[in-house]
């Protein structure tokens, strides 16, 4: 039997990512946290962590110890709270990943108001997969991904419809005739303008071309920006046009700086969704913003 201490420490490193920080989670010193991860590598036979000089790597064997352990070890710790007096402590961080457009845009500023009620957070921004296989490593609490996961390690509920639209500056428009010759002629009615997109692939226009036109989307992009807001930045500069979520569009599309170049009787969309490891989370406020969120979803 392996202490029940042991693995607590475990994935307490595991998501913290370093000896000391896991240490301030627990309320441990960092010579105690290093001294039980080594009893447990020697207890398994395995080495865990890789020591690197700020913080610890996970090793492949960690990674899938830790999806398996953080589940049922935040189901027993939250059991063991619910008799807990009112002197418990405060909870901690609640971990939340997604990408950086849409906490930007709609996520953060929803959670203003939790953050003044003492809710702290630590946010991460990248691409879904990865922020997924780190979620299943322990190392977020939630994640708004793109795609619904796959397989039974992961919950997940739809969090928000993303509509995509066809836009340019108006002097564009103007030049072009749009948004009526489009409507007319199709996307050939684009070829005088520049294409800005998120990547080399043009994932969202492809889409777009595919679902609205019927066709497959041959052309190069003239600007590539990983960021949808910077995208949009140049959109409305006069750099061309672009594919993009509404919710990013709406203040532009009202105030005139942007204008639809095609307006189709079924736009495409696409769903994001809130996912968490099953289980109950150990820290009370984890649900809290989760419950937030999944309220403000139902509105945008």
């Amino acid at each position: 039997m392996i202490d029940l201490n042991l693995l607590r420490t475990f994935v307490a490193v595991h998501q913290a990512g370093s000896f000391t920080a896991a240490g301030q989670v627990l309320g441990l010193s960092q010579p105690t946290v290093t001294a039980q991860i080594r009893t447990l590598e020697r207890r398994l036979g395995r080495e865990l962590f890789e020591r690197l000089p700020r913080g610890v790597a996970p090793s492949p064997y960690a990674d899938e110890l830790a999806a398996r352990l953080a589940p049922p070890l935040d189901a027993l710790t939250a059991a063991a709270g619910e008799g807990a007096g009112t002197g418990a402590a405060r909870p901690g961080p609640v971990h939340l990943a997604g990408p950086a457009e849409v906490m930007a845009a709609r996520v953060l500023p929803e959670l203003a108001p939790l953050v003044e009620g003492g809710v702290r957070l630590r946010v991460t921004l990248g691409l879904t997969e990865p922020l997924l296989a780190e979620l299943r490593a322990g190392r977020h609490d939630l994640v708004i991904a793109s795609t619904r996961p796959r397989g039974r390690t992961l919950e997940s509920v739809p969090l928000l419809d993303e509509e995509f639209v066809l836009v340019a500056a108006p002097a564009w428009a103007r030049r072009i005739g749009a948004p009526g010759r489009v409507e007319a002629e199709g996307p050939a009615a684009l070829e005088p303008v520049p294409l800005i997109t998120y990547a080399e692939d043009l994932p969202i226009a492809r889409r777009y071309w595919r679902y609205v036109f019927g066709q497959r989307l041959t052309r190069q992009a003239a600007v590539t920006v990983p960021d949808l807001r910077g995208v949009l930045a140049a959109v409305v500069a006069g750099a061309g046009f672009s594919v993009l979520p509404r919710y990013l569009c709406l203040s532009g599309l009202a105030s005139g700086a942007l204008v639809p170049l095609h307006v189709p009787e079924d736009a495409p969309l696409n769903t994001g969704f809130l996912v968490q490891r099953p289980g109950v989370p150990a820290n009370p406020h984890v649900l809290l913003v989760r419950d937030h969120l999944l309220r403000a979803g139902r509105t945008w």
